[in-house]
């Protein structure tokens, strides 16, 4: 009987209809290396923290509900899932072999385009990615996050070279993202690529607030409003005319 692979888990959401295409079954990983402002699962940050779950016992829940998840399949997000790879790329393994549809929801903070080895495994078994791009000004982004987006940046462009399908995730943060300037370069950059299938703006909202004040976390946003959803709508019309005037030359 082959080893099991234990991945730490901070929870499952059995119904997930915001993780990527139809109902879905999200496993949601223990740990993060970024401190982004605005996470709203600080909970996550902590390798080290929640439960240990095999992935048989995982694929076990899935099975539990599979048929309530129309048109759905796994999506693993986090924390960052690629922290604990070598479990992800078990438990997408496996999803594949019983024909469940894979998404993995990532930063790519991790990603290291000099040794892409256990990456390419993964990506063997990975239907769609979900990647959040939290700024692409990088000094913007080392003040938002705490780390580079260069890393990011470069997973972009290395699905983009694989041809994996990809959802990109944009948090709209007034004063900090939401600035016409950066939204132009995102969308310049996202026609760099030839991949993208989907663009999720997500508007930035406060409600993580109670969650940081119960862990006894300072919110570095406490004074920043939510993000109206016109403000939103504005912001993805601004990246999406810059896409569309840079795949076309215009």
């Amino acid at each position: 009987m082959a080893e099991q692979i234990y991945g730490n888990i901070h929870s499952i959401e059995s119904f997930g209809t915001v993780d990527g295409p139809g109902i879905r079954f999200v496993v949601f990983m223990q740990g993060c290396p970024m401190r982004c402002q605005y996470c709203h699962n600080p909970d996550t940050w902590k390798y080290d923290e929640n439960k240990k779950m095999s992935v048989s016992e995982i694929l076990e829940e899935y099975n539990g509900v599979k048929e309530f998840l129309r048109n759905g399949g796994l999506t693993v997000t986090g924390g960052e899932p690629l922290v604990q790879l070598d479990f992800v790329i078990e438990l997408f393994k496996r999803a594949k072999q019983l024909n469940i549809h894979t998404a993995l929801d990532t930063s790519g903070i991790l990603f290291d385009k000099n040794n892409t080895s256990k990456i390419d495994e993964l990506l063997k078994f990975t239907d769609l990615v979900l990647l959040d791009i939290k700024h692409i000004d990088d000094e913007e982004h080392k003040k938002l996050t705490k780390h580079s987006n260069k890393a990011i940046l470069d997973f972009a462009r290395y699905l983009s070279d694989k041809n994996i399908p990809v959802w990109i995730r944009h948090v709209v943060v007034p004063e900090i993202t939401y600035k016409e300037e950066y939204l132009k370069r995102l969308g310049e950059f996202l026609a760099e690529l030839n991949n993208v299938k989907a663009l999720d703006v997500l508007p930035y909202h406060d409600m993580a607030i109670p969650k940081y004040e119960n862990l006894g976390i300072e919110y570095p946003l406490k004074e920043t409003k939510p993000l109206t959803k016109e403000e939103a709508l504005n912001a993805r019309n601004i990246i999406l005319k810059a896409y569309k005037n840079a795949k076309t030359g215009n």
